[in-house]
């Protein structure tokens, strides 16, 4: 006895789950750095690398060199700008041209669909982008340092 399902291939039955009001919501809704699809279980550890294969190179691309197409990826082999960790830590922190924040507290993450790293994970990722792809800065980036950096969402710095 054959089912009639038996003859579908997996494609057609893509293509369908495609074309439902659910699921093209799912294809049109995903982005690498939504906490739907980067759970906070599987970052909690993560380190420079893994952070950087799990969020950033789906744009900044696998080797570090950028993209052009449906935006504009700039390239992080060889950049000079690099050279100043606070650059890196920031951008990483809040975001630039349509880059998420992924220094957003954590009441906020749920409201934004983005992942939220800690301070010792943004440093992580800021020294393995600055010491690979054809980069070599020796200084080291630590918790520490980015947590002196403003966060979105904080207070600004009030003076003494």
């Amino acid at each position: 006895m054959s089912f009639p399902f038996q003859r579908l291939s997996l494609q057609t039955i893509a293509a369908a789950c495609l074309l439902t009001p659910t699921g093209l919501l799912m294809v049109t809704g995903a982005r690498a750095d939504d906490s739907a699809f980067t759970s906070m279980a599987g970052l909690g550890t993560a380190t420079g690398p893994e952070i950087y294969a799990h969020i950033c190179q789906g744009c900044h691309m696998p080797g570090g060199q950028g993209a052009v197409g449906a935006g504009h990826y700039p390239k992080l082999a060889g950049d000079p700008a690099l050279v100043a960790w606070e650059y890196v830590a920031i951008t990483v922190l809040n975001g630039k041209h349509g880059m998420p924040a992924f220094g957003l507290p954590q009441n906020q993450v749920t409201e934004t669909r983005s992942v939220h790293l800690s301070d010792a994970q943004v440093a992580d990722v800021v020294n393995y982008v600055r010491n690979n792809f054809g980069n070599n800065f020796k200084s080291k980036v630590t918790a520490q340092q980015v947590a002196k950096i403003p966060h979105p969402g904080s207070a600004p710095p009030t003076e003494d």
